[in-house]
């Protein structure tokens, strides 16, 4: 049964990224729920009583729970607000199907498919995710297309030069 813990936490920011510090005694627990005390830790909860799923993470010597716009709205122009807080360790996975035109590009193309499973399970569902969240046909098409480039070592995508 997952465990709930309520707090309340300073919205604070480092660089641009707005976060929350969770207390170190709920931080022990969800270790222990997790098994690990190594970041990435799948947590879900509530931000004022709004639901999310997030990643508690582990940055310059602290554990933060960053607090993006979908989390709470305005989220960077809310620091040092007090937020009320529900979390807990999320055991439900976090799976992204890979998009079926990415499927079918790299079916077509066994260079860019063996260079694909050759990622490591992070950096492929970095590319699926990518790809799942296009709406347009044609930013799919266009998407798809730079993916298998990338795959291939012929040009960048999300940010990396090479795979």
């Amino acid at each position: 049964m997952m465990r709930t813990h309520e707090f309340t936490a300073d919205l604070e920011i480092v660089g641009v990224n707005p976060f929350v510090t969770v207390p170190s005694a709920i931080l022990q627990k969800i270790f222990k729920a997790a098994g690990k005390e190594k970041s990435p830790i799948p947590i879900c909860g509530a931000v004022n009583d709004k639901p999310y799923q997030q990643n508690l993470m582990f940055f310059k010597g602290q554990w933060r729970l960053y607090v993006n716009m979908k989390m709470l709205k305005n989220s960077p122009q809310r620091i040092g607000e007090t937020l009320q807080m529900t979390f807990a360790y999320d055991t439900e996975p976090r799976l992204i199907e890979q998009p079926q035109p990415l499927k079918e590009a790299l079916a077509a193309n066994p260079d860019a498919q063996e260079v694909f499973e050759a990622l490591t399970p992070s950096k492929q569902l970095e590319i699926n995710r990518y790809i799942a969240k296009l709406k347009s046909q044609e930013a799919i098409e266009r998407n798809v297309a730079r993916a298998i480039g990338f795959l291939l070592g012929k040009n960048r995508f999300v940010g990396r030069d090479k795979p």
